[in-house]
């Protein structure tokens, strides 16, 4: 290829630039990006397609604004007809009004997440609760 690097190459280097955006590339993963998606064009589309939800959920805007630009994308999505984002139309069918309710105070359920995983963590240390009394007490005391 015109960089130097061979087909198997660009496309092994290319996996950590396809989950940036684009306005974090370097130089040398530009020029890689630009061959890439000369020789597969429905992978600059998909690509396309997740900097477009990237830009939504990074905007700061009302729910309202943010429906309509979800629908737009929705929209696009479909019109693309990758049967791979297939699931992600499902979740968007299916979580709709959750999705949305997002933008109202730009809140997430993360931290309820982090501490499942802790007591997940904190369980399988112990190899499963035998004492449930002691396993609240030792939560409550490492945790708060």
């Amino acid at each position: 290829m015109e960089n130097g690097e061979t087909l198997p190459q660009i496309m092994a280097r290319s996996r950590h630039i396809i989950l940036k955006h684009k306005t974090k590339w370097n130089g040398q993963q530009k020029a890689r990006a630009k061959i890439l998606f000369r020789k597969f064009p429905d992978l600059e589309k998909a690509y396309g397609l997740f900097l477009k939800i990237v830009d939504i959920f990074n905007a700061k805007v009302s729910p309202d604004v943010a429906r309509l630009n979800l629908a737009r994308w929705y929209n696009q999505v479909e019109a693309f007809g990758n049967n791979e984002f297939n699931k992600i139309l499902e979740t968007f069918e299916n979580h709709n009004v959750t999705i949305v309710n997002y933008f109202k105070q730009r809140l997430t359920n993360a931290s309820a997440e982090s501490f499942n995983a802790k007591i997940k963590a904190l369980r399988s240390q112990f190899r499963g609760v035998v004492d449930i009394k002691f396993f609240m007490f030792r939560i409550a005391t490492l945790y708060t």
